[in-house]
């Protein structure tokens, strides 16, 4: 694992602390952020769920975001987020939060430009959980979202999420919604 481009370039990131944690492979990191250029995201807030290694968010750090989020319920993670985030010189742009997905969402409010998640494919919880990020105070319109998948995935159908792209690789996918409050009456 290693950061693609940006001012963190070339820079090898320590990888997961366990068997448990899959991070995202360089080739689908680069076709995410390949993707989010063509439909002209922002990434200057960002928030990386299920963060892991970190690699995402630091990806976003290295290529101009000012600041991301980190969350993981592990401290082993944890650990692993900071030392990644120490080593590429980007730790004063971000903060690590050791925490399960759902309690960070309740606690925290402010709207983010990009909202990561890259979950456990098998966690049953994946639709319910973009269901609250997208109808939740952390997203406005035009936000984006993106989501870490296996092929079989079925996203849920909600109004204010518009899919942009979808990507497969393997058994590795991500969907990109784009958040459109307008299209229920403006929330």
């Amino acid at each position: 694992m290693r950061v693609i481009t940006g001012e963190a370039k070339g820079r090898k990131l320590k990888g997961p602390p366990d068997i448990r944690t899959r991070p995202m492979q360089d080739k689908i990191k680069e076709a995410v952020f390949s993707a989010l250029e063509s439909v002209d995201t922002v990434a200057d807030r960002v928030l990386d769920l299920y963060a892991g290694t970190g690699g995402i968010g630091i990806e976003a750090l290295s290529r101009g975001a000012t600041h991301v989020d980190f969350v993981d319920r592990g401290q082993e993670a944890c650990a692993v987020i900071r030392w990644n985030l120490d080593h590429t010189r980007l730790a004063d742009r971000a903060t690590v939060h050791r925490a399960t997905v759902e309690r960070y969402l309740a606690m925290h409010h402010q709207p983010y430009d990009l909202v990561v998640l890259d979950p456990p494919y098998a966690d049953p919880d994946i639709p319910q959980t973009i269901e609250r990020i997208a109808r939740s105070s952390l997203v406005e319109s035009g936000s984006t979202i993106v989501l870490g998948h296996w092929p079989k995935f079925v996203a849920p159908e909600l109004p204010e999420l518009r899919l942009v792209r979808r990507r497969c690789h393997g058994d590795s996918c991500f969907s990109i919604f784009v958040v459109d409050r307008d299209a229920i009456g403006g929330a």
